[in-house]
């Protein structure tokens, strides 16, 4: 998992540009997550839960108001969090038993986050966390 600013899957491909920055302004800014799995061969063919949660330092969920859309718009803050679903096949000529490359990248609206904090993504595959399923970054003191 890598922080970029931008990034972008072709034919199975990651393609990043401006990747592996740990500290970024506390202004809105775009942020893209760089995401390659190695999918066990046993769990090709189905599908594959992702959910990846914005949390401070504290590990408590980072709350964004949702944009007004129109009168009578729900505006209550709620946890940043990005949920996919992933399934891969496998490819013809694979060796079997072998894992199967999955490359994922996902775009993260523009938002503001207070200065001089550390945030961490923590990613959950099918419920499960693990320690470095976890990429961290900090916001300028500005």
């Amino acid at each position: 998992m890598l922080l970029c600013d931008h990034a972008v899957v072709a034919e199975g491909k990651l393609y990043i540009n401006g990747g592996g920055w740990s500290v970024r302004p506390a202004a809105p800014m775009p942020m893209f997550l760089a995401l390659k799995f190695d999918v066990p061969w046993d769990r090709a063919g189905r599908p594959i839960h992702i959910e990846l949660h914005l949390v401070d330092e504290d590990g408590h969920p980072v709350l964004r108001r949702p944009p007004a859309e129109g009168a009578g718009t729900d505006t209550t803050p709620r946890p940043v969090v990005v949920a996919a679903r992933l399934e891969v096949g496998r490819p013809t000529g694979l060796t079997p038993g072998a894992p199967v490359d999955a490359a994922v990248a996902i775009g993260i609206p523009p938002f503001p986050l207070p200065p001089a904090r550390r945030y961490s993504w923590r990613l959950l595959v099918d419920g499960e966390q693990r320690e470095d399923w976890v990429v961290g970054f900090a916001t300028r003191a500005e």
